[in-house]
């Protein structure tokens, strides 16, 4: 009995990181969703940037040198900011990735205890079965040899 208190002692921390893997899976996730939708604001900005600097552009018959400069200045910073942003999406996606794996290892390890807790219960009772079985054998026994001395 005390190997299946030991083994519930077991099952109680695997599934304490289970929970904490699942946990950090949720905040995994939660930053890839805000990563992405970062990502998406700024390839968005960027396309209604160009559209609106066009529609400018040619109201305007044209525009000077060093307006279209700060055009093409502002237009490689959003560039560079959705490049930054795509590198921590995939950040973030790796990081998700791997949590999703250590959950993954958690669970398989929870289930990998309870089938042991599982199989000593069975165990045990396998084992009680047989004491049982023996213990009524024996006063069978000595039932069968007392009715033989008594009529011997």
């Amino acid at each position: 009995m005390d190997s299946i208190a030991l083994l519930n002692t077991l099952l109680e921390r695997a599934e304490a990181e289970r929970d904490t893997a699942l946990a950090v899976m949720r905040q995994a996730e939660a930053q890839l969703r805000a990563a992405e939708a970062q990502s998406e604001q700024l390839r968005s900005y960027r396309s209604e940037y160009d559209q609106r600097w066009t529609l400018r552009f040619r109201q305007s018959g044209g525009g000077t040198r060093e307006l279209l400069q700060h055009h093409q200045t502002f237009g490689q910073r959003l560039d560079e900011a959705i490049t930054h942003q795509a590198g921590s999406t995939q950040q973030m996606t790796q990081r998700m990735q791997r949590a999703r794996d250590m959950l993954l290892q958690r669970e398989q390890r929870v289930a990998a205890v309870r089938k042991l807790i599982e199989r000593r219960q069975h165990e045990v009772a396998r084992m009680a079965q047989r004491r049982e079985q023996r213990a009524d054998d024996e006063i069978a026994m000595r039932q069968h040899q007392r009715r033989i001395a008594m009529q011997g």
